[in-house]
């Protein structure tokens, strides 16, 4: 229990402190504050833990990583539509880039400081290769729904995957994989039915081939429980000394899924 305790200590510690780098005078007025991906963290943390790295090394490559990730999800909330805007909507969306483009400044920063060369090629590549999969993912045709959700999988997954595996770690991957994809199809399906716009939803069932909203629910439907299979499966094959993150995934999972189905057939 002590041990559980500080770890969860440890990662409200850095989310306290990733948001404190995030937080700017101006743009607080303007944008909304973004979210830190807890599982991330959770992973990032992890894969950190296991290494032979400095406490310092440690911490900057979690806190620059998600630095990365925040900038990523923070461009995505860019909207871009064939309506002429109003000057608010205008300047919101610049305003967004904007801070996108000063989340991404601040990794770089924190790395120049650790004078960590083969690091920023890894994440420079990662978020070249990511942005180049998301043009793949929403502006070509794509054969199938399930090579939709293969490309997915990879955008959420790329960021953490290839850090793990600068430091050696990469036997996180696949379940870090499985589990990203499931989270982000709940994430997306929650918010379609809520009303609320989904750029996931949006260019599924737009694509050729896709019928209905009603139909894409289904199939997304049928690749969670698919999904959540194969990440028991793969958390069960976590190494021994992730056993914390197992207890983690456990929790997550029951909490995520079981729940979610629980309320849906209430």
């Amino acid at each position: 229990m002590i041990e559980l305790n500080s770890t969860d200590n440890h990662i409200k510690q850095l989310k306290d402190k990733i948001a404190s780098r995030i937080r700017h005078p101006f743009l607080v007025k303007f944008v909304q504050e973004p979210l830190i991906d807890e599982d991330k963290l959770v992973l990032l943390s992890s894969i950190m833990d296991h290494t032979s790295l400095s406490q310092v090394k440690k911490e900057q490559y979690i806190i620059t990583t998600m630095l990365v990730q925040i900038a990523l999800d923070t461009h995505d909330l860019v909207t871009l539509t064939d309506e002429e805007d109003d000057r608010e909507t205008v300047r919101n969306r610049q305003l967004t880039v904007l801070a996108g483009d000063y989340y991404s400044g601040l990794y770089y920063y924190l790395l120049s400081q650790l004078d960590d060369i083969p690091m920023i090629h890894t994440l420079a590549g990662a978020i070249k290769e990511i942005n180049e999969l998301k043009m793949e993912l929403y502006y070509k045709d794509v054969e199938s729904f399930q090579e939709f959700l293969n490309g997915l999988k990879k955008v959420e997954s790329l960021l953490i995957q290839r850090v793990a595996s600068y430091v050696q770690r990469s036997s996180i991957n696949d379940m870090a994989g499985e589990w990203l994809l499931a989270k982000k199809l709940m994430v997306e399906k929650r918010s379609y039915q809520e009303g609320k716009f989904s750029p996931l939803m949006d260019t599924l069932i737009n694509r050729e081939g896709s019928h209905s909203g009603g139909q894409v629910m289904i199939h997304i439907e049928q690749m969670l429980q698919h999904h959540m299979h194969r990440l028991e499966n793969s958390v069960s094959q976590l190494p021994i000394h992730f056993n914390w993150l197992k207890s983690y995934m456990h929790s997550a999972i029951h909490h995520q899924f079981n729940h979610r189905q629980i309320a849906e057939e209430g």
